[in-house]
């Protein structure tokens, strides 16, 4: 449903930038180039890529697996891959704490030969769903009655929206209109036929008719049902599940609706989360990175700010903040002049 990719891709832009920083500043110039630079996919560019499109992955199946392409001439890293993960399958090593990774081929499973260059995060992993739970579990339900009403609507309209008429002939007690009465009918609706044809060709004719002639348009009586109470609570179930607020989507529900601060904590806790499964699959690409460099630093992910509130809001904070400051500090002093000591103005 669009509705539903236009909040996973805004959930995916939402979670925001990051950069990676590495312990050695010597290094670091290296790390940002490789970043900005290194090939995802066949097409795309830069880390950041590749991780939307793994984020995507992860929320949409539950699971998210991706691939460092190794150089075998050179040894490092030509390239990052995302594969398929509804064709990934993911059972238990030898220990609780390995992971064996397998692609499903027709009716065979192949196991990946070089588990070491995998990038894979479970969403919601349980010991009853150890693949992960995609955030769409549950919607389904919800969708199929949502395109029911859809596929109704789009029915009604064939039948309704497109406007079709009942022309009626009919002929008085003359019995030379009885006798003729087919032959008028079959004029009638020849020169109807030809009137509406003609509007195709932008050309309006009159319809001009002897007799007892009724003109109707079939369905004209018929009320099409309101689907906007249904359509709007299934709505509401849909997207409550997805954690973006409604307006973000075009849905102005409310001629004053605007994102409030609980909407704003519940918002930014969901991006965190992300925030927190992302991290570990960033940081093995750089170090992977450093070590076929040579290098034995570290690196951390360093996030950009999310900034959900209204500038309003922010710059009404600042300076409640600096009010605040400026009177703490005016109190302070004059505490000061006075000669009061008490231990917190010393």
């Amino acid at each position: 449903m669009p509705i539903i990719d236009a909040c996973i891709g805004k959930l995916v832009r939402l979670v925001g930038d990051f950069r990676l920083k590495a312990d050695d500043e010597r290094i670091q110039a290296e790390l940002d180039y490789f970043c900005d630079n290194i090939s995802v996919n066949t097409s795309g560019a830069s880390l950041g890529v590749f991780i939307d499109t793994y984020l995507d992955s992860l929320i949409t199946y539950g699971k998210a697996i991706g691939e460092v392409v190794i150089d075998g001439e050179t040894g490092e890293i030509s390239g990052l891959a995302n594969g398929d993960s509804s064709i990934l399958r993911i059972k238990r090593g030898k220990t609780p704490l390995e992971a064996r990774y397998f692609i499903l081929d027709s009716s065979n499973e192949l196991e990946i030969t070089h588990p070491e260059r995998i990038l894979c995060s479970i969403l919601n992993e349980s010991p009853k769903n150890p693949e992960g739970v995609s955030l769409l579990r549950g919607l389904p339900c919800f969708a199929d009655v949502l395109m029911r009403i859809y596929r109704c609507i789009g029915q009604n309209f064939d039948r309704v929206g497109n406007v079709r008429y009942a022309v009626t002939y009919k002929p008085s007690s003359d019995s030379c209109d009885r006798a003729f009465a087919r032959e008028r009918a079959q004029q009638i609706a020849k020169e109807w036929s030809d009137g509406m044809t003609s509007q195709k060709d932008g050309i309006v004719k009159d319809f001009i008719a002897v007799g007892d002639v009724d003109i109707k348009v079939i369905g004209a009586d018929n009320q099409l049902i309101d689907t906007e109470i249904p359509v709007r609570q299934l709505l509401q179930q849909l997207i409550s599940k997805l954690s973006i607020p409604p307006f973000l989507l075009g849905l102005n529900w409310s001629s004053t609706e605007r994102m409030s601060t609980q909407q704003v904590d519940i918002l930014t806790s969901e991006l965190e989360y992300y925030r927190r499964i992302l991290t570990p699959v960033i940081k093995k690409i750089g170090r992977t990175f450093l070590s076929l460099r040579g290098s034995d630093s570290d690196v951390s992910v360093e996030w950009s700010n999310i900034n959900l509130q209204d500038e309003t809001e922010l710059s009404k904070a600042r300076l409640y903040n600096a009010q605040a400051e400026e009177i703490e500090l005016r109190n302070r002093k004059t505490r000061k002049e006075e000669g009061y000591d008490d231990g917190i103005y010393a």
